[in-house]
Order: C-alpha cells, then sequence, then structure tokens
C-alpha cells in the first residue's frame, strides 16, 4: 500500500509506518465509545469550596510561588480565527448589499463599540478615500467587511486569534496574547519573573514573536516582572493521515500522501518539552479587560492551590512508600487520599493483598497531576466532568467530548445533556514526580481514544483523524480534580459578535 516515495514522506516527518498503519485501521474500526459511571457533579466529584477555604488555597499558593519554584503560562495560540468571522465572510459573498441577519446587523450597528474600529476606521480611509461611516451611509456594507477580513485590509480573515484586538483600553487597544501577559505577571509570577509560552502556527510565528517583541517590554515595565516567552509549533510528527471513505490513503493530485494537524491533542508533546513544576492553561481567547480579572486572578490562585496541596500529600505518602516504614494504618489512609481526595476509586481494592495494594497506590500517586476548573453548564458546546471507566478498572475523574459517549445510550446520553458542569479549559498541572524528575506526558496518553471527521479536499471526500485530545485522552491517565470556578472566569470568543458582550466591552 506504501511506496518507497510514500516510506521517504512519511520519514521526514518523523512518522514510522507503523503509525500509518495504526491510523488506517482506526479509520476502519473507529474508536470504542467510553464506559461512563456517573457525571461529575458537586455530589460527584467537584470541589466547591468555601470562601475560608478559598482563602487558604490562595495563602498556599502564595507560599508555593515564594519557594522559587519554576511556573509556566500554557497557552495554545495555532491556527487562524477564519471561523470567527465565518457570518461576516457569508455576507460579503451574499446576494444582498445590506445587513439581513440578526448576525450582521448587529455587526454593522455596533461596530464602534469594536476595539478593532479605529484600524478599521483608517484602513477604510486608505483603501477607500472613505471613513466606515461613510461607506455605511452610502450603503457600502461590503467594502466595510472586506477592509476588516482582506490581506489587503486587517486580514483578521487569517490572522491567529491572539493577534487580534480585543479590548479597549485608554492606552490603547490590546489582543489576546496582550491579556495573557497580564495574566501571568497577575497569578504565574515567582521571583519577580512569568513565564509563558505559546504554540503557533509556522505561518504566523515571526509576525506572533515580532508583536510579542514590542509589546512585552511595556507590561514587564507596569506589574513588574520579567518576561521570558517562549514559542512552539505544532510537530509535523503528530500530523495524522487522511483516508479516502474506503480507509485506503487519501492522496493529493501529485500522489503524495496527505496529512493533517492532529488536533489540539499533538500538543502534549510540546508541554511534554516544558520544563515547569507547575503549568497553567488556558485558551487564547477567554480573557477579558482588566476591570473584570479579579475573579479569574483568585480563582487561578485557588485552583492553584488546590493542586499544590494535594500534590504534596502525595509526595509525602510516596516517599513513606519507599522508605519501607509504614503502617497498615499508613496504607489505609493512603488508600483513602487515592480514592477519596485524589477521587481514584477501585471497587475492588478491599481485595487485594497487603504488597499489591502499596503497588498499586504507588501507580496511581505517582503520575502528573492536573487541577480543571469547571462552570456551571449553560448550554456552550463542548466537553465535560464525568467519572469514567478506566482500562484497568478504575473509576476517575475525565474530560470527555460528546464524541467519545455512545449515543445509542439512553442512560449516557441522559447523563451527558443533564450535566451540571462544562470545561472551560481552565487547567493547572503538575508535571514532575516526587523526586523532582519530569514525567514523559506521551506515555500517560489513552490512544485508544480520538476522533475521525468527514472533510473534503479539490473536491473529494476524505476522513479526517484527530488524536485524543489535549484535555481528554491525552491527560486520560492523570490524577485529575474538579473544582467548580465561577461563570464569570469563562468569556470565549468564538465569533465576533462575542467581543460586544459586557465582558469584553
Amino acid at each position: 500500500m506504501l511506496s518507497q516515495k510514500d516510506l521517504e514522506q512519511i520519514a521526514v516527518k518523523g512518522i514510522t509506518p507503523e503509525q500509518i498503519e495504526i491510523q488506517l485501521n482506526q479509520f476502519k474500526t473507529g474508536f470504542p465509545f467510553l464506559k461512563l459511571d456517573s457525571a461529575a457533579s458537586i455530589e460527584h466529584g467537584i470541589i466547591a469550596p468555601a470562601a475560608e477555604d478559598q482563602k487558604k488555597y490562595i495563602e498556599i499558593w502564595e507560599d508555593y510561588k515564594a519557594q522559587g519554584k519554576k511556573i509556566v503560562k500554557f497557552v495554545p495560540a495555532s491556527g487562524a480565527a477564519s471561523r470567527m468571522f465565518k457570518d461576516v465572510f457569508a455576507f460579503t459573498t451574499a446576494d444582498y448589499d445590506v445587513p439581513t441577519t440578526d448576525f450582521e446587523k448587529k455587526y454593522f450597528n455596533e461596530i464602534h463599540s469594536f476595539a478593532f474600529f479605529n484600524e478599521l476606521d483608517d484602513m477604510c480611509k486608505k483603501n477607500n478615500g472613505k471613513s466606515v461611516d461613510e461607506l455605511i451611509a452610502e450603503g457600502n456594507y461590503k467594502a466595510v467587511a472586506l477592509n476588516m477580513l482582506s490581506a489587503e485590509g486587517l486580514n483578521y480573515g487569517q490572522l491567529p486569534k491572539g493577534m487580534l484586538l480585543f479590548h479597549k483600553y485608554a492606552e490603547g487597544p490590546r489582543t489576546p496574547m496582550e491579556e495573557h501577559l497580564v495574566e501571568a505577571a497577575l497569578y504565574a509570577s515567582s521571583d519577580g519573573k512569568a513565564n509563558v509560552h505559546f504554540t503557533v502556527s509556522h505561518e504566523h510565528l515571526p509576525f506572533f514573536k515580532q508583536r510579542v517583541a514590542d509589546k512585552q517590554q511595556m507590561y514587564a515595565d507596569k506589574y513588574g516582572v520579567t518576561y521570558d516567552i517562549s514559542f512552539s509549533e505544532q510537530k509535523s510528527s503528530t500530523d495524522t493521515i487522511a483516508a479516502n471513505p474506503d480507509g485506503t490513503p487519501f492522496r493529493n493530485d501529485d500522489d503524495t500522501l496527505l496529512f493533517r494537524p492532529g488536533g489540539h491533542g499533538a500538543l502534549i508533546e510540546n508541554l511534554n518539552d516544558i520544563d515547569a513544576d507547575v503549568v497553567f492553561i488556558k485558551n487564547i481567547d477567554n480573557v477579558v479587560p482588566d476591570r473584570l480579572k479579579q475573579p479569574t486572578t483568585d480563582y487561578k490562585q485557588i485552583i492553584a492551590g488546590i493542586l499544590v496541596d494535594l500534590q504534596k500529600k502525595a509526595f509525602s505518602y510516596l516517599q513513606l512508600i519507599e522508605s519501607g516504614k509504614y503502617s497498615t494504618e499508613d496504607i489505609q489512609e493512603i488508600a483513602n487520599f487515592v480514592q477519596n481526595d485524589l477521587c481514584c476509586r477501585k471497587d475492588d481494592i478491599s481485595n487485594l493483598e497487603d504488597a499489591e495494594l502499596v503497588i498499586y497506590l504507588k501507580s496511581k500517586l505517582n503520575r502528573p497531576m492536573r487541577v480543571c476548573g469547571v462552570v456551571k453548564n449553560v448550554g456552550e458546546p463542548g466537553g465535560g466532568p464525568f467519572n469514567t471507566y478506566n482500562a484497568d478498572g478504575t473509576i476517575s475523574l475525565q474530560i470527555l467530548e460528546s464524541s467519545q459517549i455512545d449515543k445509542s445510550n439512553k442512560e449516557y446520553m441522559e447523563m451527558f445533556t443533564k450535566g451540571t458542569h462544562f470545561n472551560p479549559v481552565d487547567l493547572v498541572c503538575a508535571i514532575k514526580d516526587y523526586k523532582g524528575n519530569k514525567f514523559c506526558l506521551p506515555e500517560y496518553v489513552d490512544k485508544s481514544t480520538g476522533f475521525i471527521s468527514q472533510k473534503s479536499k479539490s473536491g473529494k471526500e476524505l476522513q479526517a483523524l484527530e488524536l485524543p485530545g489535549l484535555w481528554n485522552g491525552a491527560m486520560s491517565d492523570w490524577n485529575t480534580i474538579f473544582v467548580e470556578v465561577p461563570l464569570e472566569t469563562f468569556n470565549p470568543v468564538k465569533t465576533v459578535n462575542d467581543l460586544l458582550r459586557d465582558a469584553h466591552q
């Protein structure tokens, strides 16, 4: 099936023939659905810390930062923002010339409220010799839209989200990239240093780096920190082969194999390259202006405090096990910690012999740990928190996407649709073991998870394969803790009109 030319092509990408064989087989077999125990809730696995506990965890985090630990803010910022402007793109090619849909009317009626308005106005004057208001007055709405989207204009249709102007300030508008620099200074700095890592697509990297270089000193001076900002690209070795509808490799017009990016799960490789004690992960578009940052700052510190508090206990138990100087009562205490605090349950744990129990407990304690903020479900699309069966028969907390759930199972679908909480991608992670060594994160990926979607290229249908998602399958074998955080800490920008919400004004 693979020619010598194919083998040379995949070797250049750093992919093995065995990986290709596995991926092609996955197109044929699909991915197994996960077995669910229950949706996570306040009663089943989600922590809702009381006010006094919130204060305690913030203090724990402040103490941890004072120890000179390395903290990194990891921001997936790859890809263009084209989906954000889907409705505006549609308007530019519509068979009508004035705003007709509710989305179009809102966009043009409130166009002065966008942080990018002044730049757009200048671009309209440059390209059309008229302001936004003048173009609108004469009914030339499409010229305004094209000045925002096209390469001759602001090029917002192709730029990454991190480079778009989101928020207005007296000193000038800010991009999401800048808001993340501010957040890093507020809750993720240690010893006056703030480490930020952006994952950026190859074509945007030079521009992204230049904009960061232009802005970072201003924020360093404002917040009294020194920034160490790094970048990485999604590795070509994490691309996946595309397949025809019959499962055979899809080929380009020049007979080469077609590869596609493996989805955000590929970033586990980038995360694995980070040298840090604690890593915060948050999507590029989930930011707010300074006037609304306090709840975000507080809860980031709260979930980080919970993480390092649990990690400290896990480390002390691992050291006790390693010493060999433990009692039966100690082992029972450790078992209770794993079952109750780390929410990793094993129904037949009481049947294990003492030696087996110690080995089991050590294996569950000695792995990466993450605390995930979850918000109350308000009908946003995406994944949610569940208690899920693992391959070894244990039940633990996992973030699941709808594609991982058997839709023919009424009980599971009821869990999914009636789930009380939602995953906003708000993670803080501990990626070193109790001896200070980095975990090898790809070893904790559930490779039996993934997603197949239907796409097309050059008018031909194809199947695309996504790797296990970064916060679901890629972190499946981590210790996971869920903490309820306020809905006001979750303000994603999925469409340009989301920037008109109060949280972004």
